[in-house]
């Protein structure tokens, strides 16, 4: 095991350095360092050898050059068992370096910024130290690489465990991590770099050509998880680095035990749902899909008008909501049966303090919505990746096409929009059934669409007399208009298209039912 005898120390990042320059100076390890980094080391009264000494060439082009530099990288490529290295090494005056610790400038932290200029976030672009970190971590045999301050505790117990050096272990460790973080720095600049190209982030054209030839995707882990959907599933949980998003992915939980794999998944549903609306409104879901939504003049009568869709299938539900939570509305959820999680912009004192007392509910609290913010709607399959702008189509009463010789009612029309921003959220094949601005029968999921519409009818236990129907797609016949007939269902809204639209307007004619066409789909795979 080779000693440390000198040190190459940059950071941007000086957290925990005191520490390593410490031990470091106990086992007599010479150190080189550049500008803040050595002025600091210097301040504790540590020696510390100017790298512009080192190499013989001052920092130049204000600051942009200081270790780029042959001294630099033969000390850090140099095979130490390579006889012709040595050689070429004692020729050219380069002494030898056993240890790069450095952190990179703070790319991402700049470019977060509100206002951020071009000609900063380029400055901080670290050329210098991602070429130490990669020429260190290929001789990682030979060198020791640290580019995380987390893993300085960790150095120094191996100094003090090897008498002044670093197991191979750890040697191969440390060189992995920094190609994990150089890759990571190089996809975020160039994420950033390509939303100034495109002039706005995830900008994708209507051609399929919009889309990259290769994708570079980097997520940041949030946490491990207890298990995935089911119990032998490993899982972990990832958020996307480069966007603030208001939701899950940056959610902070007030209460309750750790959140699950499936509770994550229905938690961003749950939320995106109520995203939708300017006015109060509440969604319940249970495995991703809504058992009820609606949209009311207070935030307490929306969650109730929500629950009374399904009760029974609300049972160990996740709950959505778009207002700061108050006092009504805690007092009713906490009264209303077994809730796994409530995520909401957040919980006035009072209502935080009821709905503590149930000690499992696990409450989120994501701040001030957006709206629906832009992004990729990502799906994995086995081997490969699929892409697509999200569905974030929002149908006005202008875009409606009446297509029977009924027309729907003012009230009707209310309701049947209110009712297409919930489908989109149901999987396919889906019916929405809907009473003013609230769900009164969901089916969701079914292989064809007279089954979603029975399924819907049954759930509603009656209510669905004088309610709207509202499906994601086209009917392919005329069964499902028959089942709404003798539901008592009065208008339907749908995207129109089939080949059978002649006949299923008809038999909405013949039932006095009133239909509008969208011209487009909410399909949810």
């Amino acid at each position: 095991m080779r000693k440390i005898k000198r040190a190459l120390i940059s950071v941007s990042d000086k957290s925990g350095l005191e520490e390593l320059v410490k031990g470091l100076n106990e086992f007599g390890v010479e150190i080189l360092s550049t500008g803040g980094t050595a002025k600091l080391i210097e301040g504790l009264g540590i020696p510390v050898r100017p790298v512009s000494d080192y190499t013989g060439f001052p920092e130049m082009l204000d600051g942009r050059v200081k270790t780029l530099h042959p001294k630099i990288h033969g000390a850090l490529l140099s095979l130490r068992e390579n006889k012709a290295h040595m050689e070429q090494v004692k020729k050219h005056g380069i002494e030898l370096i056993d240890m790069v610790v450095v952190n990179l400038y703070p790319f991402e932290k700049t470019v977060a910024r509100e206002g951020v200029r071009l000609e900063e976030a380029i400055e901080n672009i670290d050329i210098g130290g991602p070429s130490m970190l990669r020429s260190a971590a290929k001789n990682f045999k030979d060198v020791v690489v640290v580019c995380d301050s987390g893993r300085y505790k960790e150095v120094i117990e191996e100094l003090k465990k090897y008498n002044g050096g670093i197991s191979d272990e750890l040697h191969f460790k440390l060189a992995v991590e920094v190609f994990q973080k150089t890759s990571d720095y190089d996809t975020a600049i160039y994420g950033y770099l390509k939303k100034q190209l495109d002039g706005e982030r995830l900008k994708v054209k209507s051609e399929p050509s919009g889309f990259p030839d290769s994708l570079e995707l980097t997520f940041e882990k949030v946490q491990d998880l207890r298990y995935g959907e089911n119990p032998h599933q490993k899982a972990g949980f990832y958020k996307d680095k480069s966007m603030k998003a208001v939701g899950i992915s940056n959610a902070r939980q007030l209460h309750g035990k750790g959140l699950s794999f499936n509770n994550i998944i229905d938690l961003d549903a749950a939320l995106e749902i109520v995203k939708e609306f300017n006015q109060p409104a509440a969604s319940v879901i249970k495995h991703t899909n809504p058992c009820g939504a609606a949209q009311a003049e207070s935030l307490e009568k929306a969650y109730i008008d929500a629950l009374d869709c399904d009760r029974l299938s609300a049972f160990g539900s996740i709950v959505g909501l778009n207002r700061e939570v108050d006092a009504a509305t805690a007092r009713y959820i906490s009264s209303s049966g077994f809730t796994e999680c409530v995520i909401a912009p957040g919980y006035d004192k009072e209502a935080l303090g009821i709905l503590k007392e149930k000690k499992n509910l696990r409450l989120i609290e994501v701040g001030s919505l957006r709206g629906i913010e832009k992004d990729y709607d990502l799906k994995k399959i086995v081997g490969g990746l699929l892409i697509q702008d999200r569905d974030s189509l929002l149908s006005k009463e202008e875009d409606l096409k009446v297509v029977t010789k009924k027309r729907p009612t003012r009230e009707e029309i209310r309701s049947l929009l209110f009712g297409w921003k919930i489908v989109k959220y149901v999987r396919s094949n889906a019916i929405v059934l809907c009473s003013g601005t609230k769900t009164v029968g969901i089916g969701a999921g079914q292989m064809s669409r007279v089954d979603s519409m029975i399924i819907a009818v049954r759930k509603s236990k009656g209510r669905c007399k004088g309610a709207v129907c509202v499906s994601d797609a086209f009917f392919p016949k005329e069964d499902a208009i028959e089942e709404a007939a003798k539901a008592g269902i009065t208008s339907i809204i749908q995207p129109g298209g089939s080949i059978q639209d002649k006949h299923v307007i008809k038999a909405c004619d013949d039932a006095g039912i009133s239909m509008v066409f969208t011209g487009a789909r909410h399909f949810k795979h």
